[in-house]
């Protein structure tokens, strides 16, 4: 499977795509985190459901990090073969 996420909050500047790349390659997660203009931080998470899960949840128990809210939908699969950051 394949989520879309937007993460509001405090999230830039503060090692979100550092922390999400090791989350999701310790969880064997493929995609990708990007900041956004407006101060929040895009991320595409494809792998098991489980996987997804504890990736979000690894990066959510960051320090630093403050997650107020996510806007979420599942997509079609891309078969990525690496998890990137931009």
């Amino acid at each position: 499977m394949r989520r879309h996420y937007i993460f509001h909050g405090w999230v830039q500047g503060v090692g979100f795509r550092y922390r999400a790349y090791h989350a999701a390659y310790a969880n064997g997660v493929t995609g990708f985190a990007k900041n956004l203009h407006d101060g929040t931080v895009e991320m595409e998470a494809e792998g098991t459901e489980a996987a997804i899960n504890k990736t979000v949840s690894d990066i959510q128990n960051s320090p630093y990090i403050r997650i107020e809210r996510m806007d979420v939908k599942e997509i079609p699969e891309k078969g990525d073969r690496s998890f990137r950051t931009m």
